[in-house]
């Protein structure tokens, strides 16, 4: 794809992507995926390299997270039935943009073309963690939500177990224990809004509260 947009005259090629990035602190049992990945960002550097009329950006959105609330209860929230599942402390920040968002991100793109060229952008709508997000469910549906509690290095080492065997469902084990390893930001794209690139992009910064009503809808 990307041969054939420098082939077409495409000035700017956004990456298909819209993950974390080159994110150092993954679990080594993504390696090959990353890898895959990283050949394609490769590939659009070097093209952007070699001609100067081709440009590219890959956006890291970090977690999808109106999308993921609503669509994988493994995430520790079942909408559905009001409950929810707080892993460690539930403490654990992390990066999330809905999909407005992540629409905005890439609009954001194509507005700022000389400041966002041949680099990865940091989409940013929140950053939170599962304490907040409970609250927020609980505000906005008016209810009192069941929790219980669970350990991220219980869940880890079940998704490690799943990759060794070759069964199926260690990604979303690993997704969801890398989300909330306590204490290792693993998935904190940016330390602030300061340090992403959301106000750039024009991406609104969303409460917990906004964020628990997209999903709910």
């Amino acid at each position: 794809m990307i041969n054939a947009a420098e082939a077409a005259g495409v000035k700017r090629f956004i990456l298909d992507d819209f993950g974390w990035g080159g994110n150092p602190k993954s679990l080594p049992e993504f390696a090959a995926i990353h890898a895959q990945r990283r050949a394609g960002w490769d590939h659009a550097k070097a093209k952007a390299e070699r001609n100067p009329n081709f440009t590219y950006t890959g956006i890291s959105i970090g977690n999808p997270i109106d999308w993921a609330l609503k669509r994988f209860p493994a995430m520790g929230f079942d909408i559905r039935h009001c409950s929810a599942v707080i892993y460690d402390s539930g403490t654990e920040r992390f990066t999330g943009t809905t999909l407005e968002g992540i629409g905005q991100s890439v609009v954001g793109v194509l507005q700022h073309p000389d400041e966002t060229a041949n680099r990865f952008v940091k989409a940013q709508s929140i950053i939170t963690c599962q304490n907040e997000l409970l609250e927020a469910f609980q505000s906005v549906t008016g209810k009192q939500w069941e929790a219980q509690r669970a350990s991220t290095q219980t869940l880890m080492g079940n998704g490690k177990r799943k990759f060794q065997e070759g069964a199926s469902g260690w990604i979303l084990d690993l997704v969801v224990a890398q989300l909330f390893d306590e204490g290792q930001s693993r998935c904190l794209l940016a330390r602030s809004r300061e340090e992403s690139d959301a106000d750039l992009l024009g991406i609104a910064e969303e409460s917990p509260e906004q964020v628990a009503a997209k999903a709910l809808a």
